[in-house]
């Protein structure tokens, strides 16, 4: 078999090797990321041109256009492409860690747990700033809960993700009785929340969510060699002299880290961490670009979903502008079903 061609890289002590598919497909996603980005910027109520973003972007601009991009279409975007991103690597690190695409923090309960424990802090204080801690406690709890439960002389990835799917359930139903003791104004903006919207985000949320991919992004990446032992199995994992147990602790909770802090700014958004992962894989195998980082990619692609379902959906001409984890759901639920028949053919489930 003829080894593909790569090219030698080196910064200072830290050198690689990098294929040229893979920088023409790093490229090729940014330069999609950028596109998509360029049109959630142009699109929306109040009518602007592009030499007139240009100008809001660089130079001093008129009070009312620099209002909408600078506190509304701009924080909006990046709030996007941040907690895309963030759901992206946790997806990925979930499916990589247990080798089942199924495994994801959405479909597993972390996600919900997340969501639950956010909510349940905003109605105990009253107040949107113990949100992420809220997510955080949340998000641990449930995934202690799934492990404890799941757990059978071993984990089963597949016992995993069924004890997901039932906590998912308890955990929506603890939510509708919480919703319940809301008026409705304040019940019908954390319905929005929690379908996956982010339709007035702030900069402290743009601030608070690339803080945490650029303080547990490093930690994700540096799990590639962990996870390309566990995908070979658990014993060869500890004759390369890895702690299973221990990684796996460490994976699990960089993976609650980032969905808490995508959900405490976007929301629980559907699907995005289940599908940005294989997609990403996909694309990777069709363009002969296989041997770049699983985590990058899926990060490019979890951002890249997130922004083009709430372009979409502020977009439509309904007159509404509609959860942006409507879209994603409709995204995500027929590769979940496909993902599904793949995996009962294989008798996996």
């Amino acid at each position: 078999m003829t080894r593909p061609i790569s090219m030698m890289w080196r910064c200072g002590p830290f050198s690689g090797r990098v294929a040229p598919q893979t920088l023409v497909f790093t490229v090729l996603k940014l330069a999609i990321l950028m596109a998509v980005s360029g049109l959630a910027l142009y699109f929306g109520n109040y009518p602007l041109t592009a030499p007139e973003i240009s100008t809001i972007l660089f130079q001093q601009a008129d009070e009312t256009p620099d209002i909408v991009i600078w506190y509304h279409r701009l924080p909006r975007l990046l709030v996007g492409i941040g907690a895309g991103a963030a759901f992206g690597v946790s997806g990925a690190l979930i499916q990589d860690m247990l080798r089942n695409p199924l495994a994801s923090p959405d479909i597993v309960g972390f996600s919900s747990g997340a969501a639950t424990g956010a909510l349940f802090t905003v109605m105990l204080t009253g107040s949107s700033f113990w949100v992420l801690p809220g997510a955080m406690v949340g998000g641990v709890l449930s995934a202690a809960l799934v492990l404890a439960l799941a757990w059978n002389k071993g984990l089963s990835s597949a016992r995993l993700v069924l004890t997901g799917l039932a906590l998912s359930l308890f955990l929506m139903a603890l939510v509708d009785i919480m919703m319940a003791r809301l008026d409705i104004l304040t019940a019908a903006d954390i319905m929005k929340w929690l379908v996956g919207a982010f339709p007035s985000p702030e900069w402290t949320d743009v601030v608070l969510i690339f803080g945490a991919l650029i303080i547990l992004g490093p930690f994700a990446l540096w799990q590639g060699f962990a996870l390309k032992s566990l995908a070979l199995g658990d014993d060869i994992a500890t004759g390369l002299g890895l702690n299973v147990s221990t990684t796996r602790l460490k994976i699990l909770f960089l993976s609650v880290g980032l969905t808490a802090c995508a959900v405490s700014v976007a929301g629980p958004l559907p699907f995005v961490a289940f599908a940005a992962n294989p997609i990403a894989r996909r694309l990777s195998a069709a363009s002969g670009a296989g041997s770049g980082s699983p985590l990058l990619g899926a990060a490019a692609v979890g951002a890249c979903l997130t922004v083009i379902a709430d372009l979409v959906s502020r977009s439509l001409p309904i007159g509404a502008d509609l959860p942006t984890g409507v879209f994603t759901a409709m995204i995500g639920a027929p590769l979940l079903v496909w993902q599904l028949t793949l995996e009962i053919r294989k008798g996996v489930i």
